[in-house]
């Protein structure tokens, strides 16, 4: 007979009983589930929860989950690989009761984001949190570094009154605007308050660009605790958008035409405590391992997108003169060029200074994404890559030759672009493993086909209200 006390399958040492403890310490905190929490392969958010009871046999055992998942399109429908997207066989959730957080906006609710592991107790190779958890790992033994990332996160408001499946902008008033700030005031202090209650420090809130659209920055960690933080954070909106009669889309693009919702990722790496942005030789002080941080990611940027910006309803909101970063070029402060060089203010640069990866959205995976373009970085700088010359102001303005000479291009304009892009690059694809690129093409490829034939319109109706 096995009991909770039996070595652990999958679990982390410990778990079971400091579980049992946090169990009673929830019940009187009047916590009567949990969420457990990851992203699939199409970039939605899947659930299972538990009764707070249970805590200490998740952390044990488990928590049974179809592996289908891991091909599951947006609309639910599945595909197939070689080893995935059968009925067959089941993995087991396993929460990760460092990251565990009473949710302050869903009364009697606690959440944890999870690892996925096979029944035999291995990692399952389709898992996205273990693959960015495995390449941090990487870059720390292969090259000293660690990195700090920050995930935007943009969304747009309706009211929830709306038409079934219709989007109605919950404010008036212009891009940034005062009038936003006060119509949703009430909103948006619940939402501060509950991410600090949450221990989520949050950098900013504020009215954006597109109708009824809002976003919100938060603190930079190390790449898993950001991508958790960003599954938090929008839980955490649902939830009190909720409560004041709104709803929330995550979409590239909720409507056709117009700005759309991005999630632009920041990114530093560091060694022995030092930003590596910061203080160096190079261009705007960066050191050569940033630079060729920096040249990796922008070499790779076109097979990135089939992972960054992975949705039907991406290609929407990639368009030029945006500041959506539809080139392959970087500048200091250039909100157009995909990549961004930020230096931080004075006095604060061995902090800050950062690249911000603008083509990136929020139907994008967050553990697939961070992993992947950490992974880019690495190749640059073991291949020692240079960056090209920089570029200033739009480049959609650049004449062609002068964008040749620059190596600035156009990034896919379509789904199926991309997937070719990712399926030829073989640093990109043996980052992740077999199992996990497969799906990734197979998933995008599903996706292509299901929005054969639809107008921008049509597209935009059908992921408006998935991520």
């Amino acid at each position: 007979m096995t009991t909770l006390d039996d070595p652990l399958p999958g679990g982390r040492p410990g778990d079971v009983e400091r579980a049992r403890a946090l169990s009673g310490e929830l019940a009187g905190r009047g916590v009567h589930g949990i969420v457990l929490a990851y992203v699939d392969t199409a970039g939605v958010g899947r659930v299972k929860t538990v009764p707070t009871a249970q805590l200490a046999s998740a952390a044990a055992w488990g928590v049974g989950m179809s592996p289908v998942f891991d091909t599951f399109l947006a609309d639910d429908r599945s595909v197939t690989t070689d080893v995935l997207g059968s009925p067959d066989g089941d993995l087991r959730l396993y929460p990760d009761l460092d990251r565990l957080v009473v949710l302050a906006a869903q009364p009697g609710w606690a959440w944890a984001p999870v690892d996925r592991i096979t029944q035999d107790g291995e990692p399952h190779p389709g898992c996205s949190r273990t693959f960015l958890r495995r390449t941090v790992a990487g870059a720390a033994r292969a090259h000293g570094l660690a990195f700090r990332a920050g995930i935007e996160i943009e969304w747009s408001m309706g009211l929830d009154s709306a038409p079934p499946g219709e989007f109605v902008p919950a404010t008036s008033g212009p891009a940034y605007g005062a009038i936003r700030q006060v119509e949703l005031s009430d909103c948006a202090a619940e939402l501060l308050a509950a991410c600090a209650a949450q221990g989520v420090d949050v950098d900013q809130v504020h009215p954006e660009y597109a109708p009824g659209q809002f976003e919100i920055s938060v603190a930079a960690l190390d790449p898993v605790a950001a991508a958790d933080r960003s599954v938090l954070v929008r839980q955490t909106i649902r939830a009190v958008a909720r409560r004041h009669g709104l709803r929330v889309s995550f979409s590239p693009a909720v409507l056709a035409r117009g700005v759309g919702n991005g999630g632009h990722v920041h990114l530093s790496a560091w060694r022995d405590g030092t930003n590596l942005h910061s203080g160096g030789d190079r261009r705007y002080g960066m050191t050569a391992d940033a630079e060729a941080f920096a040249a990796g990611v922008l070499a790779h940027l076109p097979a990135l997108t089939a992972v960054t910006v992975p949705s039907p309803a991406s290609r929407l909101r990639l368009r030029p003169s945006q500041w959506a970063g539809v080139f392959t070029a970087w500048g200091l402060e250039t909100r157009e060029a995909a990549i961004r060089l930020v230096r931080g203010t004075a006095g604060r640069r061995a902090e800050l200074a950062n690249l911000e990866v603008k083509p990136v959205d929020l139907a994008a995976n967050p553990y697939l994404a961070l992993g992947c373009l950490i992974a880019a970085g690495l190749d640059g700088i073991v291949s020692a890559a240079v960056l090209p010359e920089e570029t200033t102001g739009d480049p959609a303005r650049l004449a062609p030759e002068e964008a040749a000479a620059r190596g600035v291009r156009r990034l896919p304009t379509s789904l199926g672009e991309a997937v070719a892009e990712f399926s030829a690059d073989e640093v990109l694809r043996a980052a992740l493993g077999p199992v996990l690129a497969d799906a990734v093409t197979a998933v995008r490829q599903g996706e292509i086909e299901g929005v054969a034939g639809l107008d921008d319109e049509r597209v935009a109706a059908a992921y408006r209200w998935v991520y």
